[in-house]
């Protein structure tokens, strides 16, 4: 599957629900809403409900922090970025969190969160110790963990805005040990990329940034199709 990604803070209620009909339209079967940086609650609000009114397909929070959380998303990625120094992203903000989220009625779906590459937002904003894309055994001790821990989902993230995406290799080992519902995303701009992952045995692939693009309908189309491949 295909997952389109959009972020609040870059787009407002309007411009956001025309990208995800366009994405659904493209084959993309998952909407993803969520970002490193959202500070405006209401504004997430907004987006959301403009989403769910122009698709048909579930809208998943993708947070960032406490402010990621909205009670008009049909589920929520209840996160942890397991490789962050800082424990405020490891447990913190997911405890300040829990209360929102049990009052919104959303479905909560564990999931362990890794980060590569120093050079994007979800970097720094983190404080994630990255992982090496050299180093696949790291990658594969965290997501061992992340599953006898009892986290059923686990995202693999090159990272927001990032200009490469997660070599194969490193999906493969990964896959080869975890047994749960694998997420790639960064850097996933072509079919070509999608169609690394998706051998590399990723389920849902993440494409993100390049909504942003003029007329991206096609390339996001071509990727779904990609994606399909085994």
């Amino acid at each position: 599957m295909c997952a389109a990604l959009i972020d609040p803070e870059d787009y407002d209620a309007s411009e956001a629900s025309r990208i995800a009909k366009v994405s659904e339209a493209a084959g993309a079967g998952l909407i993803l809403v969520g970002g490193s940086t959202l500070a405006d609650q209401g504004r997430l609000d907004k987006v959301v409900k403009g989403i769910k009114k122009n698709v048909t397909r579930h809208v998943i929070l993708f947070p960032g922090n406490i402010t990621g959380v909205s009670q008009y998303a049909d589920a929520i990625l209840f996160s942890s970025l397991l490789n962050s120094t800082n424990p405020y992203f490891i447990i913190g903000a997911q405890a300040l969190g829990s209360v929102h989220v049990l009052k919104s009625r959303l479905e909560s779906i564990p999931m362990g969160y890794l980060v590569f590459g120093s050079g994007s937002a979800t970097s720094f904003v983190g404080q994630a110790n990255a992982i090496p894309t050299d180093k696949p055994n790291l990658a594969v001790m965290y997501a061992l963990a992340a599953q006898f821990l009892g986290m059923r989902t686990l995202y693999l993230e090159a990272g927001s805005g990032a200009s490469q995406s997660l070599p194969r290799d490193v999906i493969t080992a990964v896959r080869k040990y975890y047994r749960g519902l694998l997420i790639v995303g960064g850097g996933i701009t072509s079919p070509e990329k999608a169609r690394e992952a998706a051998k590399g045995g990723a389920d849902i692939i993440v494409v993100g940034n390049l909504l942003a693009q003029p007329g991206f309908e096609s390339t996001l189309r071509q990727i779904v199709q990609a994606a399909k491949i085994k």
